[in-house]
This record gives structure tokens, C-alpha cells and sequence, in this order.
């Protein structure tokens, strides 16, 4: 992480000279440099954005047709002031897929429409659609996810023929954030100046570049995809260097271009999310992470969070990565009268450095820590530096442990980018991890496998995503989980293992006909099986983490609440009533799973999930030691589903 906001100018420089480091120097010494560094984005800019990114909310899900569509997508969220419409944001996606918008505390609706000429209006005989419920609360923190719909040219909306949701670029070439678009490097939202945007006002950045994980070269299955995540103030320009040398016959260059701004947990969530959308429509079998500086802890805490859904990922390489934080974020976050988000996370006494070794990197992935000591002598470090990041902050024990190897370079900071010896070290290291997936997946040793499937439903409504659970009868194996999309069904999946498993396929709202298929994978040949999904009531959900101010911003997931005894959790219909208590609770998410496909309710930790259920109107009833009762209706559709934001409990007064 190069702490840019400290070196933006030569004025800083020589003000370092004179005000020295010590007592109320220091004070005056941050504050100066921070209006020195305004001089193209104003303090009063700077501060809107803080205070508007700690009080919005992110929507996220997907939006599918009901024909073939192969042109953009616009979403939007909006709400009706006077009889008007008014767009709070909107984004474009090359294709329909998966979607994010950032909204202000409120209520809002969600549509979206195909743009067959790309002036951004609603004209007449392009396919449209809407979210189901018309009203999707925004509490100013964290995401609501599963917004998902379906567009088609038949849809009656309450969004009029006309709508504009902004003024098109005088080019009429928008610019996608449908996770997979074809990057244009010269473009200027891919520029170093744009990422310097993302990191002064992640907000304004968001809205108008989004986040997302671009391609250079379409997808090619026969190559490695390495991605590359860039650090402070970052783009993907940054990695020039890299792209240029890289073995493009045999790798697939992708990058997480996101706005450094933003909070650390947030980061980390929507490279979940948009990895999770092309493992889903890829199916690669492999993939490499590249991170410089603050890059590479937000793939940590993606890796120790998420990392276990996704064993494709077999290689991960830090470069100059600040583990232990860093003292110029604490003197920002103290001194400075207006704070970036991301410096909340980057101090080395704060929540997200302490505990982001608590969880362990998934088990087969080989991790190499690179960094670099080239760095000149500075009067803000009295410790050695690579001319931003001290030694002691690169070389933290945590990360040490992890790593399969440690390396050093005499480079600096940003040097260790366009460093030759460093890519010489790094192309040794990819051809490592490349002999070690060919020795444990070789050429005809595994099989694949063909998963047909039909959702007996009508009408044009969203038809919840596969996942497909392949549980080997040798206990000794780990089970394996594949995300699919509807498009999936009769396709050939894999490679997997070769091995006996027991097969099945989960789709949230839908009873699966029949629930498992023993299946026999042999190396070199294709298992064929089929199932139905059956339309069912389901009502699942959890209780939130009780949150500190600043801890679930937007765009970040909210934790599950670990310390709260639940004495029971009834859902009543008008013709059942079922509860769970203490002796319905798994002791594995995974276990979740199984559940589901049997058909039986069940809790996890603060979690549960309610399955079988008829439509209707249905009252959930919760009760937890030292809390309030809850109470909340809710309208079960079988098919269908809604979204479910954390549920908050009050604590009882003394």
C-alpha cells in the first residue's frame, strides 16, 4: 500500500523537513499535507463522500431474460418523489448477469431494461422488468443481495416507455460492470488518474466505474486466468510491467479494479461476488492471485472468508503488502479532520489488521510472500522501508507462517512492479504451481460429468441458481461444490476426482426430484444424470452481528451474531406452525445441505432455514436470552423467493 496521501507532492517533502514528528508538529504535519493534497478534489468533497459511503447501502443480484439477449443492461434503483421518477443509480452490463448499485438510506425499487441502441432510455419494444417487491429497504450499511428478476419484452412495469436514467455518452459505447467485460486499457477509466479517483471519492467512483474483475482477451478455457489486484490508488495500469512479459500462450490476464477508497470488508465481499458470478458461468478448474501492497490484504481477508467455496484457487502471490498495517493510516485516522475509509482499516492497532489472521487460508493453496527494502531514508519512518511500507509491517510473523517461501528485492514500493528480477522470481513461481495441479490433475485421470435439470415452473419469474454437491462415499475425500446457472443444464462439468459420490443438485425454493443420484466418475469418460426442481414454500435467514458505528459500511457482508443463546424460532402459517430449538441445530454449515435436500428445518449458530412450506402469509416468532421478542410477517411464494436482510434483535434493559 503506498500511503500515497503522503507523498503526493514535492510541497510535502520539504514540510516534512520542517515540522519534524513530534508532539503537536505531528497535528499540524498531517493536517497541512492533507490540504496540500486537495488541491484537485476539495475538502468538502472529500468529506460528503466519507460521510455518504458510512451511510449507503449495496444492492446486489442478477437480472436474466426470458429470450436471448446479447446487447446492454441497464439497472437502476429509483424512487417516486411528486409522481416522478428519480434514479438514486444506475449501471450498465454488457449482457444480463449480475448487478450492483449503491443507494442512500430509504426505500427504493429496483428495474432494469435491455438498451438495444445505448442511449440509456426505455424505448418502446425493449424487454424490461422489475424486482418483485416494490419497496426494498436501504438502512444506510452493509448489501441486501438475491434482488434477482427476470426482463422480457412482454412485462408490464410501473417504469413509464421513455424513462432516461442518464444523459448517453456522446459515443454511445457504455462502459460495462457485468463481471467478465473486455477491457480497453487506454481507455481513461482504466487510467492511473481514475484510480487515484477511486481512492480520494470511492463513492462518485463507484457509481460511475463500479468494481469488477475485467478480461483482456475473451475467455479461453485452455489457459490459467492469474488475477491481479492492485493496491492505494491503484489501476490496472499498474501492472503493465506484468502483462507485458507475461506468457499470454499459456495464462489469461484478469483484474480486480475496484475503488481503494472504500473500506477494506467491502472489497472483499464484492470480489466475492463477482468471482463467484464467473466461477459460476466458467467452471475453471484452476486460477492465480496477484496482489500488490493493500491489494493483498484485501485478498487475505477474501481468501479467509470465502476461500473455501472456490478450490480452483491454487496460487497466491503478495508484492509489498503492508501485513501489519500501517502507523501513517493511525496518524491519518487520528489527526486528519476528514478520514478515508480505507484508512480505517489500514491501521496496525485497528479491527481489520488484528484480525485479519484469525481464519486460516484454504489448506491446498500455496501462498508466496515477495517484498522489497529499496526504499530511502524518511523522517515519517524510523524504521527501515520500501519508501512507503516499513519492514516490520511486510515481514509481519502472521503472513510469514503462511507463506511457502519468503523473497526479498531491493526495489522500492512501487518499483517492485516493473522490477525484471522480481518477474523472473515470480514466472519461477508460476511454473511451480503449474507442475503441481498437472501432477494431481494428469491427462486422463479424471472424468466429467453431465447434470441435466428442469425447474417445473411457469411463468416468467428468476429460477434460483444450482449448486451441485458431489459427496464421495470414501469419507477420507472432501466433498466437492459446483456453482451452476440455469444455462449449465446438459453441459458437460469438471474435471472431477475419479470415485464413487453420492450426486445432487440444490436450488433455493425448489425440492429436488430425487433429492441424490449415486454416481460412478472414471477417468477419461462422462456421467450423465437428470433431475426436477419442484416448486417450495422456504423461509431462511440469520441474526446480525451486534455492529459498532463504521462496521458494517456498504457493500460489506454483516457476520453472523456468535454470542446469543436462541431459545426457540416458531414460524406460524395459517394452517402450520413449526419451531426449532436447540436440538435442531447442525453443527456444520455445509451440513446445511443435506439438510435442505431432506427436507428438514434446521439452525446454525444464529442462522435457519424453514423448507416445505405452502404459500401464504406466514408470522416468524424469535426468542434469544436477554433480547426482546421478534416478530415479522412475511409472504411465502413456493419458486420464489425474497430478500432477507440480517435480523436485529433488542437487547432487554437492565
Amino acid at each position: 500500500m503506498q500511503f500515497r496521501i503522503m507523498n503526493q507532492s514535492r510541497l510535502f517533502s520539504s514540510t516534512e523537513r520542517l515540522f519534524g514528528m513530534m508532539g503537536r508538529s505531528l497535528r499540524y504535519l498531517i493536517g497541512g499535507i492533507i490540504f496540500c493534497c486537495l488541491n484537485a478534489c476539495s475538502f468538502v468533497k472529500l468529506n460528503d463522500e466519507a460521510k455518504v459511503f458510512y451511510s449507503s447501502t449495496v444492492f446486489v443480484g442478477t437480472v436474466s431474460t426470458d429470450a436471448p439477449w446479447d446487447k446492454p443492461v441497464v439497472v437502476a434503483a429509483y424512487t417516486k418523489r411528486d409522481g416522478r421518477l428519480e434514479i438514486a443509480h444506475y449501471t450498465v452490463l454488457h449482457e444480463p448477469g449480475a448487478y450492483e448499485l449503491i443507494v442512500p438510506k430509504g426505500q427504493y425499487s429496483v428495474f432494469a431494461f435491455g438498451d438495444a441502441n445505448a442511449n440509456l432510455r426505455l424505448d418502446a419494444g425493449e424487454p424490461v422488468g422489475q424486482y418483485v417487491s416494490p419497496s426494498i429497504e436501504a438502512t444506510g450499511t452493509g448489501l441486501v443481495a438475491e434482488l434477482n428478476f427476470v426482463i422480457s419484452s412482454a412485462a408490464q412495469i410501473a417504469v413509464p416507455t421513455g424513462t432516461l436514467v442518464a444523459e448517453a455518452p456522446a459515443s454511445a459505447k457504455l462502459h460495462s460492470t457485468q463481471v467478465g467485460a473486455i477491457a480497453e486499457l487506454e481507455q481513461p477509466i482504466f487510467s492511473a488518474e481514475s484510480g487515484k479517483s477511486g481512492y480520494w471519492a470511492p463513492v462518485d467512483f463507484f457509481k460511475k466505474a463500479g468494481g469488477n474483475i475485467y478480461f483482456l482477451d475473451k475467455y479461453d478455457p485452455a489457459k490459467t486466468p492469474i488475477l491481479f489486484v492492485h493496491g492505494v490508488a491503484g489501476s490496472p495500469q499498474d501492472w503493465k510491467y506484468f502483462f507485458e512479459h507475461l506468457d499470454r500462450s499459456k495464462y489469461q490476464p484478469w483484474f480486480f479494479y475496484y475503488p481503494s477508497g472504500a473500506s477494506l470488508d467491502s472489497m472483499s465481499y464484492l470480489l466475492y461476488w463477482k468471482l463467484a458470478n464467473l466461477q459460476r458461468r466458467y467452471h475453471f478448474d484452476k486460477i492465480y492471485f496477484t496482489a500488490h501492497s493493500m491489494g493483498g490484504m484485501v485478498v487475505r481477508s477474501f481468501l479467509s472468508n470465502y476461500g473455501a467455496q472456490f478450490p480452483a484457487i491454487k496460487l497466491f502471490v503478495s508484492l509489498s503488502t503492508p501485513w501489519g498495517g500501517d502507523t501513517m493510516a493511525d496518524n491519518g485516522v487520528r489527526y486528519s479532520p476528514v478520514v478515508v475509509p480505507s484508512w480505517n482499516d489500514m491501521q496496525s492497532k485497528g479491527r481489520f489488521v488484528q484480525t485479519l489472521f484469525e481464519k486460516p487460508l484454504p489448506p491446498d493453496l500455496d501462498y508466496y510472500l515477495f517484498f522489497g527494502h529499496g526504499g530511502s531514508y524518511s523522517l515519517l519512518h524510523s524504521a527501515n522501508t520500501d519508501g512507503s511500507i516499513t519492514l516490520a509491517s511486510e515481514l509481519r510473523a502472521d503472513a510469514q507462517a503462511d507463506a511457502r517461501m519468503v523473497k526479498g528485492f531491493n526495489e522500492s514500493h512501487v518499483g517492485i512492479l516493473s522490477s525484471p528480477e522480481v518477474f523472473r522470481q515470480y514466472t519461477a513461481v508460476l511454473a511451480a504451481a503449474d507442475k503441481k495441479n498437472a501432477a494431481q490433475t494428469g491427462k486422463g485421470s479424471s472424468g466429467n460429468l453431465s447434470v441435466a435439470f428442469v425447474y417445473e415452473v411457469k411463468g416468467n419469474v428468476p429460477k434460483s441458481d444450482p449448486l451441485l454437491l458431489l459427496t464421495p462415499t470414501d469419507s477420507k475425500r472432501e466433498k466437492i461444490l459446483l456453482p451452476l446457472s440455469a444455462r449449465d443444464s446438459g453441459t458437460d462439468l469438471g474435471s472431477f476426482p475419479p470415485g464413487e459420490y453420492i450426486a445432487s443438485v440444490v436450488a433455493y425454493g425448489f425440492t429436488t426430484v430425487p433429492a441424490k443420484i449415486p454416481v460412478v466418475i472414471a477417468a477419461g469418460k462422462k456421467a450423465e444424470l437428470k433431475f426436477s426442481f419442484v416448486p417450495q414454500g422456504v423461509l431462511a435467514g440469520y441474526i446480525g452481528a451486534e455492529i459498532k458505528s463504521g462496521d458494517n459500511p456498504a457493500g460489506s457482508f454483516r457476520a453472523l451474531h456468535q454470542h446469543i443463546q436462541i431459545e426457540s424460532i416458531t414460524l406460524s402459517g395459517e394452517k402450520e406452525s413449526r419451531t426449532l430449538t436447540a436440538k435442531d441445530e447442525i453443527k456444520e454449515r455445509e451440513l446445511g445441505a443435506d439438510a435442505y435436500l431432506a427436507g428438514r428445518d434446521y439452525s446454525f449458530q444464529s442462522s435457519f432455514s424453514f423448507v416445505g412450506l405452502k404459500g401464504g402469509e406466514y408470522e416468524l416468532l424469535i426468542k434469544a436470552k436477554g433480547y426482546q421478542p421478534y416478530k415479522q410477517t412475511y409472504q411465502i411464494i413456493p419458486g420464489q423467493y425474497a430478500y432477507f436482510k440480517p435480523i436485529d434483535l433488542i437487547p432487554l434493559k437492565n
